[in-house]
């Protein structure tokens, strides 16, 4: 498969597509982990279009998965994180439960890592809900816990790992 025609750099007229596509990962993907009403505030905090133009802003680059047929089953987006050190974030990574284990996930986290090491970036970090079954999958990709850390947001906690994964 041929990545450069199937992923691209999303924009701003790309948040209303983003944000489809978060509804129909979100839930399903933290279900089984998180409370119903975490989940909808998380949701309202990350996913509003105010807060996608935002992040935007801030610096986070928003990559688009297309499917042969040419629609949209996924996004990725990243960050850097410590520019002293060359550490990107890879903030996000969703595809649609319909497309999960056909390959695509690896190729979006492969799209971003070799956009990091085009600007740079030595390492890559990503956050996963220490109870997610993605874990074994960024595992398999190649990346290691570095550290736990537990988040604040609004009333509620991430409990996570930070992973990581040299670019090098």
């Amino acid at each position: 498969m041929s990545t450069s025609k199937h992923i691209r750099q999303a924009t701003t007229a790309d948040i209303p597509l983003i944000m489809q596509l978060a509804e129909a990962t979100w839930e399903p993907t933290y279900r089984s982990i998180l409370t119903k009403e975490q989940l909808d505030f998380m949701f309202g905090v990350i996913y509003t279009e105010e807060a996608l133009h935002k992040q935007m802003q801030q610096g986070q680059t928003f990559l688009l998965f297309h499917e042969e047929e040419g629609q949209p089953v996924g996004f990725a987006s990243y960050s850097l994180k410590d520019e002293a050190e060359k550490v990107y974030k890879l903030n996000k990574i969703y595809l649609l439960p319909q497309t999960q284990g056909k390959g695509y996930g690896k190729v979006l986290i492969q799209a971003v890592e070799q956009e990091v090491r085009e600007l740079g970036g030595a390492v890559l970090d990503l956050n996963v809900n220490r109870y997610n079954a993605a874990k074994s999958f960024y595992e398999r990709c190649g990346y290691h816990v570095h550290q736990q850390e537990d988040i604040p947001i609004g009333p509620y906690w991430m409990n996570d790992f930070v992973m990581r994964k040299s670019l090098k």
